[in-house]
C-alpha cells in the first residue's frame, strides 16, 4: 500500500564547528579528520536552541507547502536518539505548540536509522485504519551529548531537524510516492548495543569501535536497499540517486564500490554539516529536492548504532 510525503521541511542551525577547533581539544588536526570521514566542518545549536525548538522550526517550513491544516493531522511521531526531555516528548512538545487536538503522539529510537523506522511506524497505523494524516520528527542536538574530546567520535557530531508531512491517500500533484518501507534490527551482529553509546551521566555519545560500525554499515545499508528493491521488482538502475546515512564519507564510498556505481550517483552533505544522525539521510533529500523531476526514484539508506538498517524508495 504506497503512502504519500505531502510536505517537507528542515533546519539547520547557522554555527558550525571547523575542524580545526579539535585541534586542541582531541589533538586531531584539519588533515586527519577530513581524510577519515569526509567532514570539514558541523552544524551546532545556538543559544537557547534545542531539539524541540528546531522541530519547530522544520515544521515551519514545511507549512507553507502543505495542502492541509497541521492541525487536521492525527498522528505525531518523534523518532531520534537526542532528547530534550524524556517525558515530554517532541512529539507531544508539537501537539502542544500546533494545538492538534485528538493526534496520537509517539517517540521511537533505532539510533541514526530512526527515520525510517518512525515512517514505518506510519505506515503500520495507516495500515490498521488508526491514523491517515501524520507528522514525521527527527531532529538530533548531538552537540548537546557529544564529547567533543573523545579523539575516536567527538569531532563527528552535527545538530539539525527534519519534518515530513505523510498522508495514507495523495493530497496533491506534487506529492512524493513511498512505493517501499524496508527495516531490520541487528542487535545481534558484531558490536550490537555496544558499538555506539549515548549515557549522558558517564561519558556522553560515544564509538567505541568505529571499525566495527564501519564494516557493518557499509554491509547492511547495502542489504536493506537490496531488499527493498526487490520488494518491488525494481534495480539500482532505476534510482536516479542513492542517499545514504551521512556517518563517514568512506562509507559512501565504500557502498559506492560494491553496488558498482560512482559518487556521482550519490547525494551528500556530510562535508559541511557532519553527522547528524536520524535526520541526515532525510536531509539530504530535503536539501536537494530540485534535483528531482516527476517520475524520479530515489532510496534512502540507513544504519543505526545499536544495530539496525534501512531502506525507503521514493518516486517523485
Amino acid at each position: 500500500m504506497p503512502i504519500f510525503i505531502n510536505s517537507i521541511g528542515y533546519y539547520i542551525p547557522e554555527g558550525r564547528v571547523d575542524n580545526s577547533y579539535f585541534l586542541e581539544i582531541n589533538g586531531l588536526t584539519s588533515e586527519w579528520i577530513e581524510q577519515r570521514t569526509g567532514i570539514r566542518s558541523r552544524s551546532k545549536a545556538g543559544e537557547g536552541e534545542n531539539v524541540d525548538t528546531m522541530a519547530i522550526d522544520a515544521i515551519e517550513s514545511a507549512l507553507p507547502k502543505l495542502a492541509y491544516d497541521v492541525r487536521d493531522v492525527d498522528l505525531i511521531v518523534a523518532a531520534a536518539y537526542n532528547v530534550y526531555d524524556t517525558v515530554a516528548t517532541t512529539a507531544h512538545v508539537v501537539q502542544r505548540h500546533y494545538g492538534i487536538e485528538g493526534a496520537k503522539a509517539v517517540y521511537a529510537s533505532s539510533a541514526c536509522s530512526s527515520f525510517i523506522n518512525g515512517m514505518e511506524i506510519i505506515e503500520g497505523y495507516f495500515a490498521s485504519g488508526k491514523a491517515k494524516r501524520a507528522l514525521l520528527i527527527c531532529s538530533e542536538q548531538n552537540s548537546y551529548y557529544a564529547n567533543e574530546s573523545d579523539p575516536k567520535s567527538g569531532h563527528l557530531w552535527g545538530d539539525a531537524a527534519v519534518a515530513y508531512f505523510v498522508s495514507a491517500e495523495r493530497q496533491s500533484d506534487s506529492d512524493i510516492e513511498i512505493e517501499e518501507i524496508y527495516t531490520e534490527g541487528l542487535g545481534h551482529i558484531g558490536k550490537g548495543p555496544d558499538g555506539v553509546k549515548l549515557r549522558p551521566k558517564e561519558d556522553g555519545i560515544t564509538m567505541p569501535d568505529g571499525r566495527d560500525v564501519f564494516m557493518y554499515a557499509c554491509k547492511y545499508m547495502v542489504h536493506a536497499l537490496g531488499k527493498a528493491l526487490e520488494n518491488r521488482g525494481l534495480k539500482t538502475e532505476d534510482l536516479k540517486y542513492i542517499i545514504t546515512h551521512q556517518a563517514n564519507r568512506r562509507i559512501v564510498a565504500q557502498v559506492a564500490r560494491q553496488l558498482g556505481l560512482t559518487m556521482d550517483s550519490f547525494l551528500n552533505n556530510i562535508e559541511e554539516l557532519g553527522n547528524t544522525g536520524s535526520a541526515s539521510a532525510a536531509l539530504v533529500l530535503a536539501q536537494n529536492l530540485d534535483k528531482f523531476s516527476a517520475g524520479d526514484r530515489t532510496a534512502l539508506i540507513v544504519f543505526g548504532g545499536g544495530y539496525s538498517c534501512g531502506s525507503i524508495v521514493l518516486k517523485f
